[in-house]
């Protein structure tokens, strides 16, 4: 066993919900030592910075419950099973804003919170194609807006952004934006 790695002995399935699945489980530490931990599995999640000609983003708002809040954040949503995560980026990208993008590139991953969850949540940029009409399931009620890019990367830095994949997906943007101009 590496030096670091913890080793799964049990794993006892403690919650099974739509989006959610929470276990206990007992590990064996590198030291022989063992520790119960808490894990929220979760079937990932795509998000897409959508940029127009005139270089604005596509941003939803929305309330976000666990924060009893609204949140302005880029389109995401969960991963269906049977797609890719390209394919939900680009299905999220049109239920919630109706655009239709077109360049996709990836922008990564990022792990959300890493002490006690294994969602991943994939990142990707594109131009926006077409505008449409909105598609949002039927518990989604949200207000579409475009901001400047330029705008948004300030919001990121004054904290007004507190998404972490959307601070990600237009930070990760800019250093793109910014290489390809060199």
């Amino acid at each position: 066993m590496n030096y670091l790695e913890e080793k799964t002995t049990s794993s006892k399935s403690i919650y099974d919900g739509r989006i959610l699945h929470m276990f206990v489980d007992e590990v064996e530490l590198p030291d022989g030592s063992s520790a119960e931990r808490e894990i929220v599995r979760h079937p990932g999640g795509a998000c897409v910075a959508a940029l127009d000609s005139e270089n604005n983003l596509y941003f939803v708002r929305q309330f976000r419950y666990p924060y009893k809040e609204v949140v302005l954040e880029l389109p995401a949503g969960k991963l269906e099973k049977g797609s890719t995560p390209l394919e939900n980026a680009k299905r999220e990208l049109k239920e919630e804003t109706g655009c239709t993008g077109y360049s996709f590139i990836s922008l990564g991953q990022l792990y959300p919170s890493t002490g006690y969850t294994d969602e991943i949540i994939h990142l990707y940029a594109c131009r926006v194609e077409s505008v449409g009409e909105q598609e949002p399931d039927d518990d989604e009620f949200i207000k579409t807006e475009r901001i400047p890019f330029n705008k948004a990367l300030e919001m990121v830095l004054n904290n007004q952004l507190p998404d972490a994949k959307t601070q990600t997906a237009i930070l990760k943007l800019d250093a793109l934006l910014r290489n390809s101009k060199q």
